[in-house]
């Protein structure tokens, strides 16, 4: 890094920011304050120089935000930045979500509601070949149950999610996304694996309102390597066919996969960005004693950070979550998350005899308390930290600008 200097810039100071840029050199006129080798903490006046590095992200940073789409180099660029260049990359990532989004947090409500799964992925807990899992499922009028306890708390959003569990017939889908339509204006949304086309088709016709279908790494080697059951090609095909249907369609990544490199974050960034995503889950690997990659170190908080403030400078309008998995490592890094740009928190609503089986990975549960109790804890939590808790149903702005 060849930084001359290094400042903090003053949030009071910031709406008289002049900047002027030439070539590798950029200088702010007014007062900062300053950290050189030889001035740790001093208020100076004046100018000051900055070459290299920070200038190439500033400058990178300000165009992305003006609608640039960076390259797969630039994008690892600004991942690997740190100190002061992460601290702008955040900043900024902050204001974009802001001005685009505003200062809200959306809370949705997911029901966990079978954690049966055909599938074999190499990292999830509840993989076909995990045998000391107990397994469990919930009957179809018991999730319309509790949605509807939900509903009743103030959620507008409901997702329900499994593992890929075919006694979850068509049929019985459908009956569960018409039982919690009709109990109000509620967003309904699916997260359910890999399913035929007449499924999707069906369920979007039942009042189905989003589907939520991680592609996981978009690195084909590394894709199936994970996922012996399945092939990125049909992954794609299913968010492919999920959007063509209607559905406001999310997808997303994990960070910290073994063998995933910081190449690869920079390609799942743009392969969201392509796909045009109304949501993106962003979270760290974590290891799952019940898996094939039990031994592996789990993924960086701090990569997890700086792939989501990267993925809101590029994707605006774009609903982005705190991830459980990132709260699960660190809570505060969960905190975090809501001032680099994520901007939508899911809160679990099975009840708790269920949430303890429901084992994707290794979490700690807390204290019992019911859905109302919950959800009134985390409004006070989102209002803590200055922002908003949001009334609507939390539609994707891309998706209203399709409408």
């Amino acid at each position: 890094m060849s930084l001359v200097a290094r400042i903090f810039l003053s949030k009071r100071a910031e709406d008289q920011r002049r900047i002027l840029c030439e070539d590798k050199y950029f200088i702010l006129s007014h007062n900062v304050k300053c950290i050189t080798s030889t001035v740790t903490s001093a208020f100076c006046r004046g100018f000051v120089v900055f070459k290299g590095d920070f200038m190439e992200i500033y400058q990178l940073v300000r165009n992305i935000s003006q609608g640039y789409l960076p390259n797969v180099e630039e994008i690892e660029l600004l991942l690997k930045a740190e100190g002061q260049e992460l601290f702008y990359i955040f900043e900024a990532a902050d204001k974009i979500n802001t001005q685009y989004n505003g200062n809200q947090v959306h809370i949705r409500g997911i029901i966990e509601f079978s954690n049966y799964c055909r599938a074999r992925c190499a990292y999830c807990g509840l993989n076909a070949e995990n045998k000391e899992l107990a397994r469990y499922r919930m009957e179809p009028d018991e999730v319309i149950q509790t949605a509807k306890e939900a509903i009743d708390a103030g959620y507008k959003t409901i997702v329900l999610q499994s593992g890929e569990d075919l006694w979850y017939t068509k049929e019985k889908i459908s009956h569960i996304i018409k039982g919690i339509k009709a109990l109000g204006d509620v967003a309904v949304t699916l997260s359910v694996g890999e399913r035929d086309y007449e499924d999707y088709r069906r369920w979007k016709e039942d009042g189905a309102d989003r589907f939520l279908l991680k592609h996981e790494t978009i690195n084909r080697k590394l894709y199936e390597k994970l996922h012996p059951h399945s092939t990125l090609r049909n992954r794609i095909l299913c968010l492919k066919q999920l959007k063509q249907l209607g559905y406001q369609t999310g997808s997303g990544f994990m960070i910290g996969l073994p063998g995933q490199t910081t190449r690869a974050i920079a390609k799942d960034i743009l392969f969201l960005n392509r796909l045009k995503v109304d949501m993106a889950g962003i979270g760290p690997f974590i290891p799952h004693k019940g898996t094939a990659l039990r031994d592996a170190p789990a993924g960086s908080n701090e990569m997890t950070l700086k792939a989501l403030a990267v993925s809101r400078l590029i994707l605006k309008t774009t609903h982005l979550p705190a991830t459980t998995a990132l709260r699960t490592l660190n809570g505060k890094d969960g905190q975090k998350a809501f001032h680099v740009g994520a901007n939508v928190i899911m809160l679990k609503l099975e009840p708790y005899k269920y949430r303890r089986l429901y084992e994707i990975y290794p979490k700690a549960l807390g204290v019992e308390k019911s859905i109302r109790e919950e959800r009134a804890e985390m409004e006070r939590f989102i209002e803590s930290m200055g922002k908003e808790v949001a009334k609507g149903r939390g539609d994707s702005i891309r998706f209203i600008e399709r409408l």
